[in-house]
């Protein structure tokens, strides 16, 4: 067979991820098995692999193959999710540039645009999960506005509603001005900005007095309907009842008084805009105060704005300042430094904003969610994400699940009459019926119809991820949807806790009377050496691609795994990727080895007999390990594992003892049983290196399509031999023992030792002679020579010095090392001499100074011993 020099990760990798597409290896039918079903968190439908998915769907790749090679049948259903505001605004930009207004063409044509838009980009990031080795069932490959599932959340919405869980109300929301649409709470991310407190004032009515109020936004003044103050702030006891004039704007309004108002902020004073402030807002509900909403869609000032109407907000902020500073109604203006609502989506900062939109009534969702959680019915890895989790749905808010958008799934709402009468149905048709009914009008016609111009949420239609990409919602007796449902596991992270995965349950515990999956595995985020969150606009986040063109698929997924333990955030380094690739090249070189080896039909030599037991305990001792860690969802944990199984134990230790002598031979029965070992360490590595793993085991023997690595089953291992080793990790240190004294004395790897050892016997005895180079060893006996004497537990080991060292120079080294031990010996006695220290230190502690202490007089023994040789 013919082992190229060097392992070609692009040539390998296309070549096996076409062979496992041809034999459709990924795809899953419903079968006898026990499934094994993850979903893929659907990426935005126009979006780029970043190094967020590269870390989640290596995650999910790992575990899928890993089932696949237990028997399961696994199922790993990838797709996209339509997105609606970051794909509006994409298209939107799009036809900007062609001087093309969305409004201006329409919805019908604008929606042409947008699926033209879809179908041109939208399968790239799928494409690029494919180069990363994600064993998907591309045949399931779902789109979150299909059409059966855009069925299924039309199904669900028109349940809700006639349950009274949805509704439409005229509430304060989150206002995007750039993308035109109010976002949920969740939405906002709230950023430290530079700013200005301005200290206006407001003339008391009927005096001269003026009454001071600090505002961050000069500009909503035209808004406002009330000043408020504390009532138990005595400095504006004598203003109960007043009114004050609005700076500018002359309108006469009252002074009132809530608790909500804090005495030791600004001034005390607080001027209340209920149109632009959602804590304003609930103090004018309670108040009965007028709402005057001075802003439009874009964050432009309305013809309340007065002179400034048509001029942008933050444009006006300055503008009516320095009116304000002329007409001597500014105290002042400080720096300040606040936090200011931005949203996700495009960065454009929140303008609070009076709407009418659709709700959907959280807290008789969240009770039942939430109590799976708690009960651990479904489990989180890690588990300190339940007291996230249990606090935002102890303090669930309704959903606001309207979106004022052209692209997504429409609101199925029908107006007639006016706009305040309207129905709820699946169809126009449905619509109709119900509109003659509740009117009692039999004569309103389909054109009497208008359905309601929103599009709904985004996450309204992924919190059905689970049950709809199998028709779970439109066909709940299908064969798939009982096979398949509910699912396994879902990888995911931190960061849509709320959005999806607390939502994702209450949709199948409300739809379904199940919950959605078994088990939450919570990825950390990927940051860079700063801690900074990886993202396009810092321009610290490196092209997946271009990382796996460099490293290889493999060895981006091992560098990426070993520093990702659950939960916790990765702090991204290329230098991981490299070690990735290096343990590639660690294994081909090894199997390359394995494969110059010339094989005679022998008997196996005792070294390699013993190398033969203890492998196959250490072997059988690491799976039983990594498969506890996968039940713990460490897999970063279990690759750490592996990682030193084929390294350190089967290449260092294993193959050493193994390999014949130059020009030698090699026993058919030690060859056989090495190659045994390679094809099984191939299985565990499998699912974090595929590619690798598979070349090599194609590589191993002439395999048939059935016997292909992907589908192998795994090795069954419920013990191992640990007496056997426990034994090699004392052969083990007496070799290193030996290495080091060659080292330390500049002994030539090529010249035979001799040992004089305490011990009645070593159990590894050949292995020992092989590896440290060991002419002879004497047993239960001493020399008078001068020797390296260390210690391996309780065994005493002594080498005599070779005749070509310096004895005097071996003395003088050796009463250096004495007189620092005994020093080393006075500091721990003095501490254990401490009657304070004794008395109030852990038994731990005390017990770890009393084994420094005993270990010091031991070595010091034996040195002491050696310097009388000398």
């Amino acid at each position: 067979m013919e082992i190229s020099d060097k392992y070609n990760p692009q040539q390998a990798e296309q070549k096996w991820y076409q062979y496992w597409l041809d034999n459709q290896y990924f795809q899953s039918k419903p079968d006898g098995r026990k499934p094994y079903t993850v979903v893929i968190p659907p990426p935005n439908v126009t979006g780029i692999l970043h190094m967020g998915h590269m870390l989640n769907n290596t995650l999910q790749d790992v575990l899928v193959r890993r089932a696949r090679m237990q028997g399961y049948n696994a199922c790993w259903v990838p797709g996209t999710d339509h997105a609606s505001i970051a794909t509006e605004a994409k298209v939107v930009a799009k036809l900007k540039s062609e001087g093309i207004s969305k409004h201006d063409i329409g919805r019908e044509k604008f929606l042409e645009h947008a699926w033209e838009w879809t179908h041109k980009y939208g399968g790239t990031i799928l494409e690029q999960l494919k180069k990363l080795g994600c064993s998907c069932d591309w045949d399931r490959t779902r789109f979150t506005m299909e059409d059966d599932l855009s069925l299924s959340v039309t199904k669900v919405f028109v349940e809700l509603y006639n349950k009274g869980l949805i509704y439409r109300g005229y509430k304060m929301v989150n206002w995007d001005p750039e993308a035109k649409t109010n976002i949920s709470d969740e939405e906002v991310i709230h950023k430290e900005q530079n700013g200005k407190l301005y200290y206006l004032k407001y003339q008391i009515v009927g005096s001269d007095e003026f009454l001071t109020v600090a505002t961050t936004r000069p500009e909503t003044i035209f808004g406002d309907t009330a000043v408020c103050i504390n009532p138990n702030d005595e400095r504006y006891t004598h203003l109960r009842g007043k009114k004050v004039i609005v700076p500018i704007v002359g309108r006469e309004i009252s002074i009132i008084e809530d608790d909500y108002v804090d005495i030791e902020f600004g001034t005390g004073a607080l001027k209340i805009t209920p149109a632009h402030d959602v804590n304003d807002y609930e103090i004018g509900q309670r108040h009965n105060l007028e709402i005057i909403d001075s802003m439009d869609d874009n964050a432009v000032l309305n013809h309340h704005g007065q002179h400034y109407q048509g001029k942008d907000r933050f444009t006006v902020r300055k503008e009516i300042a320095k009116e304000l500073e002329e007409k001597g109604l500014l105290l002042k203006a400080e720096d300040y430094l606040n936090k200011v609502g931005t949203s996700e989506r495009t960065g454009a900062v929140i303008e609070p904003k009076i709407s009418v939109q659709w709700f959907l009534k959280m807290g008789d969702l969240a009770k039942p969610a939430l109590d799976v959680v708690m009960d651990d019915n479904i489990k989180f890895y890690p588990e300190k994400f339940k007291n996230t989790y249990r606090h935002w749905m102890e303090n669930v808010h309704d959903w606001n699940i309207s979106r004022q958008l052209w692209w997504g799934h429409r609101i199925p709402a029908f107006y007639y009459n006016d706009a305040e009468d309207f129905v709820v149905a699946e169809t126009i048709e449905e619509a109709l019926v119900l509109a003659q009914e509740k009117s009692g009008n039999k004569d309103l016609k389909l054109e009497d119809l208008r359905q309601d111009e929103d599009a709904l949420d985004t996450w309204f239609s992924s919190w059905l991820w689970p049950i709809s990409v199998f028709d779970g919602i439109n066909n709940p007796e299908s064969e798939d949807f009982n096979y398949y449902y509910p699912t396994s596991n879902l990888v995911t992270g931190p960061d849509i806790i709320f959005f999806w995965v607390a939502r994702m349950i209450m949709a199948g515990l409300e739809f379904k009377k199940e919950i959605p999956f078994k088990n939450v595995y919570f990825t950390g985020i990927v940051r860079d050496k700063q801690r900074r969150k990886m993202s396009k606009s810092l321009g610290n986040s490196p092209d997946p691609i271009e990382l796996i063109e460099q490293y290889g698929a493999d060895g981006v997924r091992v560098g990426i795994l070993l520093s990702s333990a659950a939960g916790n955030d990765l702090l991204f380094d290329e230098d991981l990727m490299l070690q990735g690739r290096n343990f590639g090249t660690k294994i081909w070189n090894a199997f390359k080895l394995t494969q110059s080896w010339i094989k005679e039909d022998k008997p196996a030599s005792p070294e390699a007999l013993q190398a033969i037991s203890w492998f196959e305990a250490e072997f059988n001792k690491t799976v039983i390990a990594i498969n506890d860690q996968f039940e713990k969802f460490r897999i970063s944990d279990a690759l750490h594992l592996l990682y030193k199984l084929i390294w350190d134990d089967f290449c260092s230790w294993y193959l050493e003892a193994v390999k014949p002598n130059y020009g030698e031979t090699i026993s058919q029965e030690v060859y056989d049983k090495t190659i045994g070992f390679f094809g099984d360490l191939m299985k565990f590595l499998h699912p974090f290196m595929p590619f690798l793993s598979e070349e090599i085991w194609q590589k191993i023997a002439n395999r048939n399509t059935d016997e292909a690595l992907i589908i192998t089953q795994q090795n069954s291992v419920e013990d191992y031999d640990k007496k056997l080793v426990s034994d090699f990790e004392q052969t083990k240190e007496i070799i290193s023992g030996v290495r080091n004294y060659r080292q330390s004395k500049g002994i030539s790897p090529k010249e035979k030792v001799e040992i004089y050892t305490n011990a009645p016997l070593f159990e590894n005895q050949a292995i020992i002679e092989k590896l440290a180079n060991v002419a002879t060893i004497h047993f239960a006996d001493k020399t008078d020579k001068p020797s390296f004497t260390f210690l391996v537990g309780a065994v005493e080991c002594s080498i005599p010095l070779s005749e070509n060292l310096d004895l005097g120079e071996e003395k003088k080294k050796t009463e250096e090392e004495i007189k620092y031990l005994k020093g080393f010996l006075i500091s721990v006695e003095k501490k254990l001499g401490n009657e304070k220290f004794m008395t109030g230190a852990p038994q731990q502690v005390i017990d770890n100074e009393l084994k420094k202490q005993k270990d010091a007089q031991e070595k010091i023994a034996l040195l002491e011993e050696k310097l009388k040789t000398l």
